[in-house]
């Protein structure tokens, strides 16, 4: 949309060429916004620190900015609050029972799922910091302010639409393009376009690049590095089709975050139960230590991964057992952390190896 503001016929780029239902000029912003990625992934950790450093504080700027246009716009916060009732809609005439099981547990678990994926890789960059107490107080002050915040804005802004537009917007990309449709300034489309270009990229950069890499790199530390890491990553980010999950978007978060969940389930326990909190650093990087377990595999973790996600796939065989696939990465938490402290515990008892 930024480069259609900057020249009107972007958008018929490829004259009526499509693939996947989309045009010539879709795959091209898409390109090129993965080469922006990309070049960050080969620049390194440092580069990725430089522009999360660089565009947090801006982001914050711009929904302070959005929030005081959408309270202007509207003639005060009161107004505002007031219309916020009616994104609601029909929903409101649901029960209780049906708003938690049809609504507030899926669209939860959606939001856990995208969440997840930092949460599983905080160590990625925690591992930077210089004592435990840094790395909670930055996420401290990280999470708690800028998430409320921003869902506030979104609350806000959303209730502003609905007051001018007759329709709540959720989108900000259909936000700006309705402000642009009726007279707003190039300059106000540029910089809307700015924000969500920088708000997209640092998240997917922190979201869905650092982690693979790392992943990628420890499978084989003398092959492979970040920055190679980084690139296959990259390479399977387009390989999957990533515009095609975009017709599918709460189902495909609920379905990977229910695998996210098993796998925190089982993080979770084994820190916090089996563990207690200690870890034996040397052992961690040496190949016969306290974590070698079977040719480096712990068959319990395993075990109970995959049977957290299979109870939570279960819920999709039957209605009356939906609640397991809706809330997805609870269901397989759960089952995963018991499962894998129950195997560990017995482990302890009979003396068989992980």
């Amino acid at each position: 949309m930024a480069l259609g503001i900057l020249w009107s016929g972007w958008a018929d780029l490829g004259g009526s060429w499509a693939f996947m239902g989309y045009g010539a000029s879709h795959y091209a912003s898409f390109f090129m916004f993965w080469l922006v990625n990309m070049h960050f992934a080969w620049a390194g950790t440092e580069s990725i620190k430089w522009l999360e450093t660089l565009a947090a504080p801006f982001l914050v700027l711009m929904g302070l900015a959005l929030l005081a246009w959408a309270i202007v716009r509207v003639g005060g916060l009161g107004t505002l609050l007031a219309e916020s009732t009616r994104l609601a809609g029909e929903q409101s005439d649901r029960t209780f029972a049906q708003f938690m099981l049809t609504l507030f547990i899926p669209w939860v678990t959606a939001m856990v799922g995208y969440w997840a994926t930092l949460s599983l890789n905080i160590p990625d960059f925690t591992r930077y910091a210089r004592s435990q107490k840094d790395q909670m107080v930055g996420q401290a002050i990280g999470l708690l302010t800028t998430m409320p915040l921003f869902a506030f804005v979104g609350l806000v802004v959303t209730s502003a639409t609905v007051v001018l537009y007759g329709e709540a917007i959720w989108n900000p990309i259909d936000l700006v393009s309705r402000i642009m449709a009726e007279g707003g300034s190039q300059l106000l489309g540029l910089a809307s376009m700015g924000a969500i270009v920088v708000a997209t990229l640092s998240t997917n950069i922190a979201a869905n690049v650092v982690a693979p890499a790392n992943s990628f790199s420890n499978l084989d530390p003398r092959r492979i590095s970040f920055r190679a890491g980084g690139m296959i990553a990259g390479v399977i980010g387009i390989l999957i089709f990533p515009w095609r999950l975009l017709d599918m978007y709460q189902t495909w978060l609920i379905s990977y975050s229910g695998l996210l969940g098993a796998v925190a389930g089982v993080l979770v326990c084994d820190y916090v139960v089996i563990r207690r909190g200690v870890l034996l650093l040397r052992d961690l990087y040496t190949e016969d230590g306290a974590y070698t377990y079977q040719r480096g595999v712990n068959r319990h973790a395993v075990v109970a991964t995959f049977t957290g996600i299979a109870v939570a796939l279960v819920g999709t065989l039957h209605p009356s057992l939906a609640f397991l696939f809706n809330g997805a990465w609870f269901s397989a938490a759960i089952v995963a952390f018991l499962v894998y402290f129950l195997l560990m515990r017995s482990e302890t008892t009979t003396g068989d190896s992980p």
